[in-house]
């Protein structure tokens, strides 16, 4: 009996483990480490200021039709939409490396983000319904911290070996493919196995009905993103001799292990608050570049975004899911449809601000208003 029960747990771990390499690479290299490139290519030429906006917005037009397209996805196929959103993502990165045309740039930008947004649904459903681990939720959903943090200082160390944007983009598709490699046999050895049910205890059903949830996660989607696409940019502009990956780091580590901290947050304290804590304050990490701006408030910035940022999701999705056990609709699809929306329209409104202030103030403003907006919503809306 010990035997066995050992055996599950490890199978459980493995399984967290797969998971999180398929976000690692997904969303990590293949979504967000643009984020960190961005600046390299704007001073190489290859893009201008509004041709990376196109470019991020691209991108989450991407994750919106990926989203879409997940809606119909199946638990029980879901290992097979793994391992086609990782080889994908691999694709894209390496014809980044080879691309010199800012247009097909913004096209294949837009093509990675199908992918990002196919890998998140996947792995979500993989792990969380067919392999029915919802404990391992904080390590599947930290694998976007980690591959943030991965990606931003395998680009440190590729600039400072004197790797171009494309090199750099060639770096970020060898790594991703060795680390998809090491997934593979989980996937497909255990892709038609369903371990035993491991929700450790999580509440029956959410305290949040399913479209206050949804409009919750659109605003998120629309809140962090701004922070997201121009931080590193920011600190370029505002700190030239400070390497903006290093910052881009700092957001991916804080993101990393809070997957941890708001899943049990929201243990102990429900849907709900754990909403409105992590809403709050990702909407004061949002604003402080506006406040302070100087390496203190970037970095702390970094900090609070990228410590809860992730957490929404770690949250949010869990509570989709269980949503979705009664009604049978895969909720946590249309939920990244309403979070790639928001998306969309961060990056939009930023350039429109931009293009009008020079600054990304107002930007930051709005999108910490949009968090304010969830985080009311999460204590006001009906209770299921």
């Amino acid at each position: 009996m010990m035997m066995t029960a050992s055996i599950a747990t490890k199978h459980q771990r493995r399984s967290a483990l797969d998971a999180a390499v398929i976000l690692i690479i997904g969303m990590g290299f293949g979504r967000f480490a643009f984020t960190a490139v961005y600046p390299h290519m704007v001073e190489e030429g290859l893009l201008s200021l509004g041709e990376g906006s196109w470019a991020a917005s691209a991108n989450y037009a991407g994750y919106l039709l990926g989203a879409i397209l997940g809606i119909r996805v199946q638990a029980h196929n879901a290992h097979r939409l793994c391992l086609a959103a990782t080889a994908g993502t691999v694709l894209c990165l390496g014809f980044l490396g080879a691309l010199d045309s800012s247009s097909i740039v913004i096209v294949v930008r837009g093509i990675a983000g199908i992918f990002s947004s196919l890998a998140m649904v996947s792995a979500s459903l993989w792990l969380l319904e067919h392999r029915r681990h919802a404990r391992g939720a904080p390590m599947l959903f930290g694998g976007v911290g980690i591959g943030i943090a991965l990606s931003a200082e395998l680009l440190v160390l590729g600039s400072r070996a004197g790797l171009h944007s494309h090199g750099l983009w060639l770096l970020l598709a060898v790594v991703s493919l060795l680390l998809a490699l090491s997934a593979v046999p989980g996937l497909t050895a255990e892709g038609t196995d369903t371990l035993a049910s491991t929700s450790g205890g999580a509440r029956a059903k959410s305290t949040i009905g399913a479209w206050p949830l949804t409009a919750i996660y659109g605003l998120a989607g629309f809140g962090y993103i701004v922070t997201a696409t121009y931080l590193p940019l920011l600190v370029k502009t505002a700190l030239p001799d400070v390497n903006s990956a290093h910052v881009w780091a700092v957001f991916g580590l804080g993101a990393a292990p809070s997957c941890l901290l708001w899943h049990r947050v929201d243990n102990r304290m429900g849907t709900r608050k754990s909403l409105l804590i992590n809403l709050t304050v990702q909407a004061i990490g949002v604003a402080l570049p506006v406040v302070i701006p100087n390496a203190a408030g970037y970095l702390i910035s970094a900090l609070l975004v990228g410590a809860t940022f992730m957490g929404t999701v770690t949250i949010a999705m869990p509570a989709g899911q269980r949503l979705a056990k009664a009604s049978g609709a895969n909720l946590m699809a249309k939920m990244t449809v309403v979070y790639s929306v928001g998306q969309i329209a961060g990056p939009l409104v930023a350039n429109g601000f931009y293009a009008r202030t020079h600054s990304f103030s107002w930007s930051l403003i709005t999108a910490a208003v949009a968090l304010v907006c969830g985080a009311l919503i999460s204590v006001s809306a009906p209770k299921t």
